[in-house]
Formats: C-alpha cells, structure tokens, sequence
C-alpha cells in the first residue's frame, strides 16, 4: 500500500526543482564574470550528485531563507596558537551502513500498527524518498546512508507519548527531527529506528503579555514566532538560521547573532516538557522568572540533543521590541584588527545587541551573490538599540573606537530599509559562499574562545585557512568570542575531504588549546564527540554517560550523539 508522503517535504522538493532551474540559468549566465573576479578558485573536481549540486544549494537558500581526530596537538600552552600543528587524520566521510537497531522484519508489522494506532495510517510514512529525506540534513557535510525504517508525524504531546512506548517496546531508535538545519548530524540515524517530525506541532499555546513569556510546541520556527509577537511589541531575541524551529533550537543549545546581550537558549528558556525514553512526560520547572527548586532539569535537556527525551512544549522569555536601532560597518585590514575593535567596544561598556565579522572572502562572496560592491576588506557589523538618542550616541562612540584602530568606511543606517538591507547581508552570508565554488560541499565548523583570546585564534586560524587550496570564510559573533569557517570542498575527491577536515581540526585545537569550547553554537551531534574528552575530561563524561544510561538505559532515544558510548554503556 502507498503511504501518504508529507506536505512539507513535497512543498521543499517542488520549491527545489523551481529554484534549482533558475540558480542554474543565472550561474551558467554569469560564469564568464565569476572566473574573472574568483582568485584561485576551482581547483580540481567540482563533484557530482546533490549535495553538490548548486541549483541544490539555491533551493535550499530559496526555501528556508538560508540554514578520528583525537591526537592532541602537539604545543604546550606558552607557545601559543601559532604553533600549533595539525594531528594526523584519521578520519574521513564514511559510510555507516546497516549499524545496530534496524527494525527487524518479525516486528515491523506490530511497530506499524502502534504508530498507525497512535498518529494515523496518513502520519505513519514507509515511503523511501521520505525516509531518505530525514536521513540527512540539508547543512551538514556528514555521511551516513542508514536512513529512518519509519517517519511519524505526531500532532499532539499525547501521540508523542505513545510513539515512544511503542518504539520502548520493541527496543527502536527515536530520533526527533524538525528544521533539519542541524549542521553536526544531530537528526541523522546512523541506528535506523523512527524518525519524529515535529513539524505539526507548531502552536502558540499560551501568550502571557503582562509577564513577557510564551508556551509554544516545538515544531515552531523562530521566524514564525516573531512574526506572531510583533503586534504585540515583543520578540523572541534569538536568531539562528533560517528554519531553525524552537524544540531544535534547544536541542542544541543555540544561540546567534543576538547572545552578545540576550545570551544562549539556556538563558531565554523558562521551562519544557519533554518525554522521556520510558513514555512519562517531565515538567523541568514552573513559570517563575526564577527558581531555587530542585535540580535544573531545564538546563540538562537544553543543549542534550535529543538523547535524553523529545521536547514536547517550551516557555520562552520575551523581550520588547527596541524603540530605534542603529546599524553600523566598517572595514580593517585585518580579520585580527577587526576581532581587537570587537573587543575594545565590550570593554568600552557599550551595550551592543550585535557584533559580526565577516572577512574579505566572505564580502567577496557577498558582491558577486548580491551584485553589491562593498569593500572586499574583514568587516564589522554592528547593532545598537535604546532610544532614538541613545542609540546615535552609542553610534558615535563606537565609531571614536574605530577609527582609533584604524577601521576605514564607517557607515551607519537608521532607516527601516537601509537597515534591512545592510543587515540581509548577514543574514544571507553563508549561502554566498557558494558561489566561491559552484558546485561544492560545505563543511562549517564553529569554535568560541575566552573573548581576550579571539584576535589570536581568529588570527591563527584565518592564517592557517589561507594556506588551504580549498575557497574557504570566517565568519564570527565578535562579541562574545564564537566564530565560524565554511570551507568548500568536493566530497569525491578523497585529497579535498582530507584537507576540510584538518582545517576543521586545526580549528577545534587551536579553540582548546586558548580555554576555548570545540562548539559555540552548532552543537556536538556526531561531528563533535571525539573533542570532548579532551575539552571536558573522562571525568565529566563519565558523569554524563551515567545521567543518560539512567534515562535512557536502552540507548534509543537519538543514539550515537552527543557523549561517545564508551562514557555510557
């Protein structure tokens, strides 16, 4: 019997097709014009297939707005970051093909009935081109072929419920899954088992104007969110890409451009539900702006990623919408000159709601995509929010900071559309980057370090991409610290993996080895794991491993992610 395939994944796959005919035509229009301004670019093999496909890539950009290696480096911490070496790789894009927990053939026939009986025979997907759908994200560079047995699309927390008692019965994987803009493979199911699209479940449940928060299910996108909070004055502040849904943004513990002033998720989630790997649902706190009761089980599921329960419901701190805002950029010679500024303007006490930088490669980028003619110089991006008054006045020192290290074309926007469109640079800045390379893979790494360190590592390691072949950006949120490289490569050519991922590793070192963090904001899904042994130490995942074999002591609640297996079973 054919299974209804999902709405969303149609819509995605039409939008696809429409977007990847017209990226075409305009890339095959204009290729004369990119060879001439690209330096260096093309290198050996484009690739194949649709990950490299950039008509793929448009598509993606038209829909959603946008998005081992264990030997220690060999330094000691005197020597600073600029000596650091690069450990040998062991690692390439493998496959992990038909791993543990597959639904065996006795048993798929029961666990399709308790789906069917929990969701519907029209929410219960067997189709493959849905399966493989969910497979794999549309960001990410990890490899793995095993795709979901099932897709379910539950309505309801009661339905969640009853999917995972039935995926406990027989002993399946749960894996949630919602924007699939997770760049660490944190929806991938390198087990098989059940994948849960959260897409339906999308309310805003309760708005709660005198106490500034909201009760939302977690299938909602941040977008959508503050599209319905703005006759009210308010927003939700964080921003991460495009697509981004809340239950997976507090899966992974995100942030944006934003944390500068409002922080993480951690520090703008109230309270959850969330079910947990035996079916009972768990209410992490009250809605109180504060409390001292019991353990913070709010913070011990945000950033767990789905290992340790599927976040059903979310209460969400709400913010005013600023009276004014400004929004500044100027340019330096250097992306180390740029992060110092950065610096200098958080210790100056000036409140900033933003500080982006973005280097020469990634404003190249940005003109060709945007037909823009900005200068092709390492840039800052500033916000400033208040008052009218204050925030000019916050402007014009911060441009006194500038110009006192020698930053170049200081401009400002106070207009709703120059803002807009100084700001949709940003916003759009990673999907760009394609056109560096038509045609390839992205690998995005993102590392954050003490914000003392950051001209250092950010120095270190926009020298050590340089050395590369492979078209490669930084961008950073200056502002506290975490920046990111999007390195393009051919996934076919085994000398291009290779070399994506030593810079990935040579970034994540050079993080650790600065009392940085391997992951600012991505979060650590399977792409991460092998740093954090060394980040955190065994004694510290030992201690996660216990929390989750105590929750989870069958391991199906989205295995494989976050602490390695060794820490948990």
């Amino acid at each position: 019997m054919a299974y209804l395939r999902s709405a969303s994944a149609m819509l995605r796959r039409g939008l696809l097709v429409e977007f990847s005919l017209k990226r075409g035509r305009l890339l095959a229009s204009s290729s004369t014009d990119l060879a001439e301004r690209i330096t260096g670019s093309r290198s050996g093999s484009e690739g194949s297939g649709w990950r490299a496909s950039s008509g793929v890539v448009g598509g993606v950009a038209a829909l959603t707005g946008f998005m081992s290696l264990l030997h220690d480096p060999v330094m000691s911490r005197s020597e600073g970051v600029q000596q650091l070496e690069s450990p040998p790789v062991t690692e390439t894009l493998v496959s992990r093909k038909d791993t543990p927990g597959s639904v065996s053939a006795d048993i798929i026939s029961d666990l399709l009935a308790d789906l069917r009986a929990a969701c519907g025979e029209d929410r219960v997907i067997v189709d493959e081109e849905e399966r493989s759908f969910h497979s794999k994200p549309w960001n990410t560079y990890h490899v793995v072929e095993a795709i979901p047995d099932v897709v379910v699309h539950p309505k309801s927390q009661e339905e969640i419920v009853a999917v995972v008692k039935a995926c406990a019965k027989y002993k399946v994987p749960v894996i949630p899954f919602a924007g699939g803009t997770s760049l660490e493979g944190q929806t991938m199911t390198p087990y098989k088992g059940v994948s849960i699209n959260m897409n339906s479940m999308k309310r805003v449940k309760e708005l709660h104007l005198e106490d500034m928060d909201v009760i939302v299910e977690p299938g909602i996108g941040w977008m959508e969110l503050n599209e319905y909070l703005k006759p009210h004055g308010l927003f939700f502040p964080l921003d991460p890409g495009p697509g981004a849904t809340i239950g997976g943004m507090c899966a992974t513990r995100c942030s944006g451009s934003m944390a500068v002033r409002y922080g993480t998720m951690r520090d703008n989630v109230i309270s959850l539900k969330a079910v947990v790997a035996n079916g009972d649902v768990v209410k992490t706190a009250a809605r109180a702006r504060k409390s001292a009761a019991g353990y913070d089980l709010t913070r011990l599921l945000i950033g767990s990623e789905g290992t340790l329960g599927i976040i059903t419901e979310v209460t969400l701190r709400l913010q005013k919408i600023p009276e004014a805002s400004v929004v500044a950029m100027c340019n330096f010679n250097s992306v180390g000159d740029a992060a110092s500024v950065a610096i200098a303007t958080m210790h100056s006490g000036i409140q900033v709601s933003r500080v982006e930088l973005l280097d020469e490669m990634m404003m190249k980028a940005i003109n060709i995509a945007n037909d823009k003619k900005y200068p092709e110089e390492p840039t800052l991006m500033f916000e400033l929010i208040g008052t009218e008054a204050y925030a000019l006045e916050q402007t014009s020192r911060v441009q006194k900071i500038v110009e006192a290290h020698n930053g170049t074309d200081f401009v400002f926007a106070d207009t709703a559309r120059d803002k807009e469109e100084l700001w949709k640079i940003r916003k759009e800045a990673f999907w760009s980057t394609f056109v560096l390379r038509p045609g390839a893979e992205a690998m995005v790494t993102d590392v954050c370090v003490p914000l003392s360190h950051l001209a250092e590592c950010i120095s270190a390691s926009k020298a050590r991409l340089q050395s590369s072949s492979l078209p490669n950006v930084i961008v950073a949120h200056a502002g506290d610290g975490n920046f990111h490289a999007c390195v393009l490569f051919d996934p076919q050519n085994e000398e291009e993996v290779k070399e994506a991922l030593e810079l990935s590793n040579w970034m994540v070192h050079a993080s650790l080895s600065l009392e940085g963090t391997c992951t600012g904001e991505h979060g650590v899904g399977i792409g991460k794991m092998k740093y954090l042994e060394k980040e955190l130490g065994p004694e510290a995942l030992k201690m996660m491993g216990s929390i989750k074999r105590v929750l989870d002591p069958n391991n199906l609640m989205n295995p494989g992610k976050v602490v390695p297996e060794k820490f948990c079973y």
